[in-house]
């Protein structure tokens, strides 16, 4: 497992462009470092867990066909 040691101003949707390339992953991040949510805006220096994406469901797809 990854880790990501925040810089000050980092905000969740920051981290995961950087650590995944893209923002949407910020919930990914955040229901894998539930103890860090009480962060909006990141002080230098926290730790993030950033663990391996699992299986990508195309959001475009209707509900029935994931």
């Amino acid at each position: 497992m990854q880790t990501y040691e925040t810089v000050s101003g980092d905000t969740w949707d920051i981290i995961a462009k950087k650590v995944y390339g893209q923002e949407k992953y910020a919930d990914y991040l955040m229901q894998n470092n539930w103890k860090l949510l009480e962060y909006v805006i990141f002080p230098a220096g926290v730790k993030v867990e950033c663990p391996e994406l699992t299986e990508e469901v195309d959001e475009d797809l209707p509900i029935w066909r994931d």
